[in-house]
């Protein structure tokens, strides 16, 4: 299991997507396993989640601005 950072990283775009797609399968491993409602889909989801925030936040909202 990794471990996701909250604050400011430095990945590279490229790097950042593979991590998404990386946690994105992850996810899905771990809820046809075990279910949506598992502890461990729900860890996966929140760190999806914050790496699906981070990438808006360098890559989606320049384009807005």
């Amino acid at each position: 299991m990794e471990n996701i950072q909250k604050g400011p990283s430095t990945l590279p775009k490229e790097n950042l997507l593979d991590r998404i797609e990386q946690k994105r399968a992850e996810l899905y491993q771990a809820a046809s396993m075990n279910g949506f409602c598992s502890s461990q889909a729900v860890k996966f989801s929140q760190e999806l989640d914050n790496l699906l925030n981070e990438y808006e936040r360098k890559y989606i909202k320049k384009q807005i601005n």
